[in-house]
């Protein structure tokens, strides 16, 4: 079996734990949050503005020379305003499990992503992995920094966390 890869990434921000909680539950705000060189389009029809357990969100994605995949995840689970989990059913990895969460802190929000994932193709997606996988989530993730920091503000003397466990 080929070996799972975690990424974590940590970003605090200066609004209350709702206001995050009410951006990133809405299936809606995916596209905001994706580099446009990827092709990112929403194609469920995800029944309701939120997310909730059960729920199938099902999406376009252009990850690698600019071919089209779809990518079917699934919301595991759900505790409002604490965390959501995101499994992939079908897409480019052999696994993916996405937690969000999202703690109150003195002033604003910590938001942290932990991200297991295993790529497709034995040792070739370990090859991968080195050659452009672990480099573009990071830079998927750091997209996502910038855009959420322009978006809610800056936290004080904060420099984006985002690191990767073999």
């Amino acid at each position: 079996m080929a070996k799972i890869y975690s990424l974590k990434s940590v970003q605090r921000l200066p609004i209350t734990v709702e206001k995050a909680w009410d951006f990133f539950s809405t299936p809606d705000n995916l596209s905001a949050i994706t580099p446009s060189h990827l092709g990112f389009k929403l194609i469920s029809h995800h029944h309701g503005s939120k997310i909730y357990p059960g729920q199938l969100i099902q999406y376009r994605i252009k990850p690698v020379l600019g071919i089209p995949i779809r990518w079917l995840t699934e919301i595991t689970q759900v505790k409002e305003k604490e965390f959501f989990i995101d499994v992939q059913r079908y897409g480019p990895y052999d696994f993916w499990h996405h937690q969000h969460i999202f703690k109150p802190i003195t002033n604003g929000v910590e938001m942290i992503d932990i991200v297991h994932y295993r790529p497709p193709f034995m040792f070739i997606g370990t090859l991968a992995d080195k050659l452009f996988i672990k480099r573009q989530l990071k830079e998927i993730f750091a997209f996502r920094y910038k855009v959420i920091e322009n978006r809610f503000g800056k936290w004080e003397d904060q420099q984006p966390l985002i690191n990767f466990f073999d």
